[in-house]
This record gives structure tokens, sequence and C-alpha cells, in this order.
């Protein structure tokens, strides 16, 4: 029986998150629906936050949330520096319309300069 159990996340959607957010760390700039970029923004400044603690376990917690090590050096290298002052909101969302072949709204999901 499955008293009080709550529904966990698809296999497929936690790879396809996984991936859109080491997409939008290497390329600070990704197009995706706004649903999309609404369900990685959380994920992508708790991993910037995590990247400005600096010591070892956090570094493999993020190797271990992303899967991607090119994602994380660069995470470490030059975005979490960069933010080392800011306390949040590390991501925009910019609403651009639907996408003409089936009318999904679109966005761009990117880092502030």
């Amino acid at each position: 029986m499955r008293h009080q159990k709550k529904n966990k996340a698809s296999h497929r959607e936690v790879t396809m998150y996984r991936g859109l957010v080491s997409s939008l760390l290497t390329q600070e700039r990704i197009i995706t629906t706004e649903a999309r970029a609404r369900g990685i923004r959380p994920q992508a400044e708790k991993l910037i936050t995590l990247g400005k603690r600096e010591n070892l376990q956090a570094r493999r917690l993020a190797v271990q949330r992303i899967g991607h090590k090119k994602a994380v050096r660069k995470l470490w290298d030059e975005i979490s520096p960069r933010y080392a002052q800011r306390k949040g909101g590390y991501t925009r969302i910019v609403k651009l319309g639907n996408r003409h072949g089936d009318g999904a709204p679109m966005a761009i999901i990117e880092l502030v300069k």
C-alpha cells in the first residue's frame, strides 16, 4: 500500500532537467518553453549557491546533481565567483511568445550579468 507517499518525478523529467541545467550553465542562455524554464530555475539557482561554498563536498554534490563535469568546472571557475557578492536571483526568464508549430509559450532563461 502507498499510504502518504508522494509522487516522484519520472526518470525522463529528471534527466531532461539535468540536461537543461547543464546547458544553461555552459551556454549561460537557452531558449525553451516557459514551463521548462520555470522548472529549471530553482535547480540552477541552488547549484550556483552551492558553487559559492567552494569546497570538495559541494563540488561532488554538484557533479552528482548535474552529471556533466564541464558544466561543474565552469560553475566553479567562472559563474560562482561572478555572483560572490549577490545573495540570489541569478537567473532571468524573458517571455518570447508562442511557438509557431504547436503554440507552446516560449521563453529565454539566462544568467544575469
